[in-house]
């Protein structure tokens, strides 16, 4: 790991710890474009880590301290998720395919994380998942179920019921008040990429599997 201070982070507030983890795209062309916009103090925006395409991973700001990557959104009811968050960017451009090497990195810094504070596989979330209205990284090109079969991520292996009313389900997941089109189209793209068109009776089955997913691990 290579450290590559940046001067854009503040404490943590009301004294939280990190109970999240949200992962980014960079949507840049290389690395070290990435590392110079997170750590040009007139861009106003960090992140604790880093991972380059080649497996290079780079810590910019303390995970005691709070980045600036997250911004606006909440999650499960709370705001301020950089307060609350640790933020992992990922050097993709946002249509290409994320590089075996990288994913290999961002398993191991997850595991790492999720062991060290003591975090279920629930707590890695995407930034679209945050902010439907806004974002769409790390878009429907990353892996979320390879990060399930190990652990590091959630992904529903039993069916769920398509009479359950959509909404409701996003509700327990944790998904903010937005449009519902924004809603459904943040939840496709972490749980069934590539779909389309109206909301369906596999978006209803497949958000309530989630949602009961997510219940468990809230036990």
């Amino acid at each position: 790991m290579k450290w590559h201070p940046s001067p854009n982070f503040g404490p943590r507030r009301t004294g939280q710890s990190p109970s999240l983890i949200v992962l980014h795209y960079t949507e840049m062309t290389s690395p070290e474009a990435a590392l110079r916009r997170l750590c040009d103090h007139q861009a106003e925006v960090s992140s604790h880590y880093l991972i380059g395409r080649d497996g290079t991973l780079w810590q910019l700001v303390d995970e005691a301290q709070r980045a600036w990557h997250a911004g606006a959104g909440t999650w499960q009811g709370r705001d301020d998720i950089n307060s609350r968050s640790i933020g992992i960017e990922l050097d993709n451009d946002g249509h290409s395919p994320f590089s075996a090497t990288l994913m290999l990195a961002l398993e191991n810094q997850l595991r790492d994380l999720l062991s060290r504070w003591g975090l279920p596989a629930s707590a890695v979330i995407a930034h679209s998942d945050m902010a439907p209205t806004r974002k769409v990284d790390p878009g429907p090109r990353f892996d979320w179920r390879r990060l399930a079969l190990q652990n590091l991520a959630i992904w529903p292996t039993q069916p769920g019921d398509p009479a359950r009313p959509l909404a409701d389900s996003l509700d327990t997941i944790g998904y903010p008040p937005a449009p519902a089109s924004d809603r459904l189209r943040a939840f496709r793209l972490r749980f069934a990429p590539g779909h389309k068109g109206p909301e369906s009776a596999g978006d209803r089955a497949q958000a309530d599997a989630v949602a009961r997913l997510c219940h468990t691990f809230e036990k």
